[in-house]
């Protein structure tokens, strides 16, 4: 170990756009680190032998080993330790909650920040992109063909896995861009989609096959896959992409969007370029209901397609949000109005049957609910009119119906998630495997990464004890 750690305090600040200029553009927010800022911040590890940053990786990365070979400047070292674990580290490094996994178990957080992980893993990902000149290798072919329903993180995670192990695998997608919710719905000023194309041709590279504009259900069926066209396992990644309605009067107005279709006509069908054919309404006043990641990416793509004023409506307070810290951070900075402690009762119209407001009531917190967070409670005689032309629901997503519909035998509880065993995928079919938002509901991009590998190691087993 020729260098000398790095014992400040705090890590090194990501250097970004300045929030007046981003906050009318689509050009990523974070600039990465340089190349000197990296070396600094990875000297600031200590190395643990325990490695408790580990623990909190849902996809285990060796996160010490890769972070000492960029501590000594060996940045293809560091990236072949990442590829080795994660499919998609370019992504990762860019939207993982870090600070409530990896960061969260860091050592150096207990008496100041914790080592940047996740701006490394960028750092080291975008190196290798930007450098490496040998072209990836096909592994040899084992002969055993399997299914992957939808190219989101978790399929692609699992079809990567699996054709490193020479299985041909095939992954079917319902929309004509792989990618799943990193193309539809992370905007391009936090994932810009040439990184997520360029992940996805590095999986194309070693042997996955993806099938665009197959949605299976419809197309194909799960039965159809596996007894017409050979395939020997199925892996069910399809997300959780049915969103959800608060149920109140008005809901059905013109001007009344699912942050899933406002973030889809943003980001996949780019209506934010000049000329673009994709309808979208060119909003004045613009509320978004809802605390999580979602939420945020909704509220600033709407200031990004020039809304004069854009509202977070919370029902609970700032200490509850669930969005990641450094996303709440960005959009105060840009200008977003947190309306926190506030729920809308009825979306108000016009004689045209558009938005002209939404009422909401003031809430106040009372005791903890069976998440732990503290129930919000109506505050009596609070009612108030909010005045918008524009309401994005992002209060959550469920699965499709189609593929349970049109699988017989396939368990799935209350909720319409498939069910299965917890430990490695396996479903109430034999052969069939599922992860991801189909089985937890919305969750994080790197835990369906993580039951993604999961299953492919299942897979895997499965089908060599076949043989």
């Amino acid at each position: 170990m020729a260098f000398q750690r790095n014992m400040d305090p705090r890590k090194c600040p990501m250097p970004s756009q300045d929030p007046a200029v981003r906050a009318h553009n689509f050009d990523e927010v974070a600039l990465g680190y340089t190349y000197d800022m990296a070396v600094s911040e990875a000297r600031r590890c200590l190395g643990c032998k325990n490695k408790p940053c580990v623990t909190g990786c849902p996809v285990q990365i060796d996160i010490p080993a890769f972070i000492e070979r960029v501590a000594n400047e060996d940045m293809e070292g560091a990236y072949r330790v990442l590829s080795a674990s994660s499919a998609l580290p370019a992504v990762c490094g860019r939207v993982c909650p870090q600070e409530n996994q990896c960061e969260g178990k860091c050592v150096r957080g207990i008496k100041g920040e914790s080592v940047g992980i996740g701006r490394l893993e960028r750092f080291v990902a975008d190196w290798h992109r930007e450098h490496s000149t040998e072209a990836p290798r096909k592994p040899a072919s084992n002969g055993h063909k399997v299914a992957i329903i939808g190219a989101g993180p978790s399929g692609l995670t699992a079809a990567g896995d699996l054709a490193r192990l020479g299985y041909q695998a095939t992954v079917f997608e319902a929309l004509h861009l792989a990618g799943g919710v990193l193309v539809y719905g992370i905007p391009e000023f936090r994932l810009p989609k040439a990184i997520v194309q360029q992940e996805i041709d590095g999986l194309k590279a070693i042997g996955v096959d993806i099938q665009t504009n197959m949605v299976i259900g419809k197309v194909l069926t799960v039965d159809e896959l596996m007894s017409d066209f050979g395939f020997e396992a199925v892996y069910i990644g399809t997300g959780a992409g049915l969103p959800r309605f608060m149920g109140i009067p008005g809901e059905s107005l013109t001007g009344v969007y699912s942050a899933n279709e406002y973030l889809t006509r943003v980001n996949l069908m780019k209506a934010y370029r000049p000329g673009s054919h994709t309808p979208l309404l060119h909003s004045r006043k613009v509320a978004v209901v809802g605390g999580g990641n979602v939420a945020m990416d909704a509220a600033r793509c709407a200031l990004r397609m020039g809304a004069e004023t854009v509202y977070i409506v919370y029902r609970r307070s700032m200490n509850e949000l669930p969005a990641r810290a450094e996303e709440v951070e960005h959009a105060e900075e840009e200008g977003i109005i947190f309306k926190t402690l506030t729920n809308p009762v009825e979306v108000l119209g016009n004689e045209q049957g558009m938005v002209r407001g939404i009422r909401c009531v003031e809430m106040e917190l009372g005791e903890p609910d069976d998440s732990g967070r503290r129930r919000p409670v109506v505050k009596e005689g609070s009612e108030f009119d909010l005045d918008v032309d524009t309401m994005i629901m992002a209060i959550g997503t469920s699965p499709n119906p189609l593929i349970r519909s049109t699988t017989p035998g396939l368990e799935t509880d209350r909720r319409g998630c498939i069910v299965t065993n917890g430990d490695d995928g396996l479903t109430s079919r034999a052969g069939v495997y599922a992860g991801g938002d189909a089985v937890t509901g919305a969750a994080t991009v790197i835990l369906a990464m993580g039951a993604g590998k999961q299953a492919a190691r299942a897979i895997d087993e499965y089908l060599r004890s076949k043989d």
